[in-house]
């Protein structure tokens, strides 16, 4: 058995009140979210979850448009202090990309591991420090769900509801306990949480 570091393993995500994390026109239908990813509330809860994480995890979809978007933030001196933030952090940080169709790194600091999320997880975790952040990438949250390999989870929910789309908690998870350790309002009725796993 790979010994463990104790890195915890978090994960971030935004839902719809009836649980999808995209609306019914696919992956790319975002309108119930789009008045909400701007708040206070959202850039405050997007501080919270890197300021301990030293890895990033990600989808290969969620890395192709991070990495489009959130470098030029990193540069951009006219943007939020706490976007910029984030994005010097994703730039500067250590990446593991998993991709079954990617051969190469497409940045600096970056690898592409294709394998199952929990193997790369396991991997992870016996090596390094800091927390490892799987940041909006649902095909790689759900797997590491039902392996129970997430210590602490992130959510914004948005109040609204999208009638379509992907749900993050499907049918068939372990049954697990979580402690609701934040929780937040925002102006716009958006709910920020931490939820940790009791082990």
């Amino acid at each position: 058995m790979t010994e463990q570091t104790g890195r915890r393993v978090t994960a971030n995500l935004s839902l719809t009140l009836d649980g999808r994390y995209h609306g019914p026109g696919g992956p790319g239908d975002f309108a119930a979210f789009a008045p909400y990813v701007t708040s206070e509330l959202a850039r405050n809860h997007m501080n919270r979850i890197w300021e301990n994480a030293t890895t990033a995890l990600l989808g290969r979809n969620n890395a192709e448009g991070f990495m489009g978007y959130w470098s030029s933030v990193a540069e951009d001196d006219d943007a939020d202090p706490r976007d910029r933030g984030y994005a010097k952090w994703l730039v500067d940080t250590e990446k593991v990309v998993l991709s079954t169709t990617l051969t190469e790194a497409p940045w600096e600091r970056t690898r592409v591991v294709n394998a199952p999320a929990s193997d790369v997880v396991t991997e992870l975790k016996a090596t390094g420090e800091g927390e490892i952040l799987v940041n909006s990438s649902p095909s790689v949250i759900k797997p590491l769900l039902s392996a129970d390999l997430i210590d602490r989870l992130y959510l914004m929910v948005f109040p609204e509801i999208a009638g379509g789309g992907q749900r993050l908690f499907d049918d068939g998870l372990p049954t697990t306990k979580w402690t609701l350790t934040h929780q937040e309002t925002g102006e716009l009725g958006e709910l920020a949480m931490v939820y940790d796993r009791v082990r």
